[in-house]
């Protein structure tokens, strides 16, 4: 078999049956397999290699399983970059392939060649150039294993075109070598898990802070049976989203720099943390040495790296979720007295809640996510985001119950992110409702993906929150920086609001026209701006049958709140 035909098998005998993969000169070879394979594996053709990257996370978010992308040598695999960094600070099982120039012109700057293994050393899980045909399969088995073991992460293969053009005879049950990856199931001891157990039993003033280790675990259920037998409120981290019901009375819903007001009193003045699948990110703590202050940490992850690696654990735990929860609900008792502590939370909870000026007489980027959540909630929805202000409104006003349902850049931030990634959702789930919650900003960085949508038949809807700024820096030169604007106005530069004089709640001119530009890629599109009509507007973009871009137009000065200032401390929450 030829290298490139061995590596498509690879491919099908693992389980994928989708591949984002865009061609170029070096990866013809693999691109010419993929059609003789193509009865086996639906390969889609990204408009961006970024986009082909995110599309792939899309799929991984929402299956648990293995998403695969692949590129071209040089800018072909540089432009894949960014969604392998996005992958590995947020633990996605994700195989990225990239073609490479012949090996006897490697390392002479032949034309679109890069050290893309060179580049991607310091953001995959593990990395191979593929020097030798006999190692394929190999090579193949062992990316697969290291991307979904322990905590998963990306894997990249960089294969030379010559090697891809090879032949031999493929040796398809060769033993995978791995002597540094000592992966074992990692379990929780019995001893430690009755430590927990006591912990929990003695505790007066308990919180549960849950992250994206639940679901990748896919330890939700084990999650609610703890809370329900244990009655502890539970605050989640934006990774934890969904991974217990935002509705239920016990969900502080998010903590951290704009969680809830009552989430982060209730860590402020807790006397036990319980986090599970978490990595104490600055984002949620603020301030390190004040986080959580007054309380015990019991701290269960599967990565040993991340134990203490930001906070003490008093009771440090490396295991995987699932079985170490399992162990926990079966033993474990309700503390002796919560009740007190549950009516306090439940009070802050009362007292602080989200809100927004719902009196406003347009429409808030608040009230449009509200809406959509209202409109969604009884039927099968994911939505992903992009990145700013708009993804975090959405972490606040949409309720989600069910875990790989909420698709999020949250470690790297990566603006481009919302579209491809709801594509991918779209391909795994072809019956869901898959919507992208956009911000300008955000939706123009991958906005040829609508392409995609059209042509591949993928009906995303995009609600485009559209205030013609990049709104969360803006937020950020409003309360810091007092008011200057310096290059977040997304519109012609000659406009007022590009220097910050503009007077009126919403930009003078919209700029581009998203709906002309969504009907130019065959989509559908509508814009909104009265408050009104927005329901109506959102059960249109619902129904119609195809990719859909609804341009709702918000204004640009209203900020994400609450707020903890960065490397702040809960004292320090902007509430208004």
């Amino acid at each position: 078999m030829l290298g490139a035909d061995i590596m498509i098998e690879s491919l099908v005998r693992h389980g994928v049956d989708v591949i984002f993969a865009y061609p170029g000169g070096c990866s013809m070879p693999l691109h010419q397999a993929l059609t003789r394979y193509k009865d086996k594996i639906r390969t889609i053709l990204p408009r961006h290699e970024q986009g082909g990257g995110f599309a792939a996370q899309g799929v991984a978010r929402t299956t648990g399983k293995v998403g695969v992308c692949m590129a071209t040598s040089g800018p072909g695999a540089t432009n894949l970059v960014t969604a392998i960094a996005d992958a590995k600070l947020d633990s996605i099982p994700m195989v990225a392939i990239t073609a490479q120039v012949p090996r006897a012109v490697i390392g002479s700057d032949a034309f679109q060649e890069t050290p893309i293994v060179e580049v991607c050393r310091g953001i995959t899980k593990h990395h191979y150039l593929v020097t030798d045909i006999a190692d394929l399969t190999r090579i193949m088995k062992e990316a697969f294993h290291i991307a979904s073991t322990g905590r998963p992460g990306p894997v990249l293969i960089d294969i030379p075109k010559d090697v891809q053009l090879e032949q031999i005879v493929p040796d398809w049950d060769c033993p995978m070598n791995l002597p540094g990856y000592n992966y074992e199931v990692r379990t929780a001891k019995p001893e430690q898990i009755k430590q927990i157990a006591a912990a929990i039993k003695r505790a007066k003033r308990p919180m549960i802070y849950s992250g994206g280790g639940i679901i990748t675990s896919g330890a939700s259920e084990e999650l609610r049976e703890l809370v329900e037998k244990t009655g502890i409120p539970i605050t989640t981290t934006v990774m934890g989203l969904g991974s217990f019901p935002g509705d239920d009375p016990l969900s502080m819903d998010m903590l951290g720099m704009h969680g809830t007001v009552y989430a982060n009193y209730a860590v402020q003045n807790c006397d036990l943390l319980i986090s599970l699948g978490v990595r104490f990110d600055d984002r949620v703590t603020g301030k390190l040495a004040e986080f959580a202050k007054q309380a015990k940490i019991i701290h269960i992850d599967i990565d040993p790296s991340e134990i203490n690696k930001n906070k003490l654990a008093h009771f440090p735990v490396v295991s995987d979720l699932k079985p170490a929860l399992r162990m926990l609900c079966d033993i474990v008792e309700k503390p002796e007295d919560i009740s007190e502590w549950v009516a306090q939370c439940a009070k802050w909870k009362k007292d602080e809640p989200l809100k927004y000026d719902t009196s406003f007489d347009g429409i808030l980027q608040q009230h449009a996510i509200a809406e959509l959540n209202a409109i969604c909630k009884e039927r099968e929805t994911i939505i992903s985001v992009g990145v700013g202000q708009h993804q975090m409104w959405a972490a606040q006003f949409y309720k989600f119950k069910q875990p790989r349902t909420w698709l999020s850049s949250s470690g790297l931030g990566t603006m481009g992110f919302g579209l491809p990634a709801a594509m991918g959702a779209q391909v795994a789930f072809p019956d869901a409702l898959c919507i992208d919650i956009e911000g300008d900003g955000s939706f123009t960085m991958n906005i040829q993906e609508l392409a995609t949508c059209f042509c591949e038949k993928l009906p995303v809807k995009v609600m485009l929150l559209n205030n013609q700024h990049l709104g969360m820096v803006v937020q950020w030169e409003d309360r810091f920086m007092s008011g200057n604007r310096a290059h977040t106005y997304l519109g012609p530069v000659h406009h007022p609001e590009a220097t910050g004089d503009g007077n009126e709640r919403y930009a003078a001119e919209r700029y581009p026209d998203f709906v002309m530009i969504a009907k130019g890629f065959g989509c559908g599109g509508a814009t909104v701006s009265r408050k009104s009509e927005l329901r109506a507007a959102i059960e249109e973009m619902i129904n119609y049958d195809g990719p859909y871009v609804l341009d709702v137009q918000v204004p640009y000065q209203e900020q994400v709140l609450p707020m903890i200032p960065s490397g702040m401390t809960v004292n320090d929450i902007i509430k208004e």
